[in-house]
């Protein structure tokens, strides 16, 4: 089926009760999922490298890289859809892949949900979700899932007068039917417009949450993932690169690469004394001490600009307004290019500006060398 984008409309909202109905279906038995040491590739392309996770019951982690990262294939080889060369995948104390053990996708109790829906545009909404159920689906399941999802009276309706959100709660209401102990969601939200996107994300991770089944959802997008995931994998390269709780991944990543992936990073060098850092931008607190030259994680938000005539001040090269905060770009003559997050703004380009450091401790990296000018 094409891929469609919808607007909002008011069809598309979940009911009130939505989380309550959920809540009742919940199934006690969420086990933990543990991947080890995966290898996948194709051909000569290796897609995951010794790839290990773990995602505790009842929990959603998300699933964060960059396109080409090995994210879907990760998700495929937890459902059984792709065959590793290596690893061991294991729910509870079962083991689904490993020590000569590969349980077949159709008995892993996984569910997935994939980034285009697929959908069977032959079939209605109730047939589609029945279609996981077996060749004579429990009607009254049928009914209780398109309930959970908002979709209670649109069970005779077929996909293609569906609007997208609808479409998106049709494959989850579909996972979900045969109680999984697993869901896996890749990308559900990538074929919406951006206001329903951001709407039914937060529906979802509603759903999810009062559903209480352990959750893997793959994206590209950092909002996306700090919305729905209570801890996020930022992946690269088929390499898991961190795993943590939102909070910590952005204000303590593990490296220069997640710093730059997961936000706007500014990366002035400075010389440690244990706590502290001395920058273009004023001394700066670490979060880990470091002794001698460094590169210190300074995100926007934690930088402020006053006017100034002073010959060392930054020129004001570009204002990018968003109503209730702006990004300012600056060309700072030590440091070179800087961007500034702040809630208002009176500077615009050409203004002469100083920059002051004004954020909690962050955290530094070893110093590459300086690039040649």
């Amino acid at each position: 089926m094409a891929n469609r984008v919808f607007t909002t409309e008011r069809r598309d909202r979940l009911p009130l009760a939505f989380a309550t109905m959920v809540r009742a279906d919940a199934s006690s038995g969420s086990r933990r999922l543990r991947i080890t040491g995966l290898d996948k590739s194709f051909g000569e392309q290796a897609v995951l490298r010794d790839v290990s996770l773990e995602v505790a019951p009842g929990t959603i982690l998300a699933l964060l890289g960059p396109s080409g990262s090995g994210k879907t294939t990760l998700l495929r080889a937890i459902a059984g859809l792709e065959t590793p060369e290596a690893g061991t995948v294991e729910l509870g104390d079962q083991m689904l892949f490993g020590h000569r053990v590969s349980v077949p996708a159709e008995k892993r109790r996984i569910g997935m949900v994939f980034q285009d829906w697929a959908l069977f545009p032959h079939l209605n909404v109730a047939d589609n979700v029945g279609f996981g159920l077996g060749r004579r689906p429990d009607t009254g399941r049928v009914a209780e899932v398109l309930d959970m999802v908002g979709l209670g009276s649109q069970a005779t309706r077929m996909p293609g007068t569906l609007s997208g959100g609808q479409q998106q709660r049709v494959a989850l209401a579909r996972a979900l039917a045969p109680r999984p102990e697993v869901l896996l969601l890749d990308e559900p939200f990538s074929n919406l417009d951006v206001t329903l996107r951001s709407r039914l994300r937060r529906e979802v991770h509603g759903l999810l949450r009062a559903a209480a089944v352990t959750s893997v959802f793959v994206t590209h997008d950092q909002d996306e993932a700090f919305v729905l995931g209570d801890r996020v994998a930022v992946m690269n390269d088929g390499c898991i690169e961190q795993v943590a709780a939102p909070s910590e991944l952005y204000v303590h990543p593990a490296n220069r690469w997640v710093a730059g992936f997961v936000g706007d990073a500014n990366l002035l060098r400075g010389d440690a004394h244990g706590d502290r850092a001395a920058t273009a931008c004023g001394e700066v607190g670490l979060a880990r001490p470091a002794d001698g030259a460094v590169d210190v994680l300074v995100r926007p938000e934690h930088l402020s600009v006053t006017h100034s005539d002073e010959p060392s001040a930054a020129e004001v090269t570009f204002v990018e307004y968003y109503g209730h905060d702006a990004m300012i770009t600056l060309a700072h003559p030590e440091v070179g290019e800087l961007r500034v997050r702040a809630l208002a703004s009176d500077v615009a380009p050409g203004d002469r500006v100083s920059v002051h450091f004004v954020g909690r401790p962050t955290v530094a990296f070893p110093a590459l060398p300086a690039p040649s000018r």
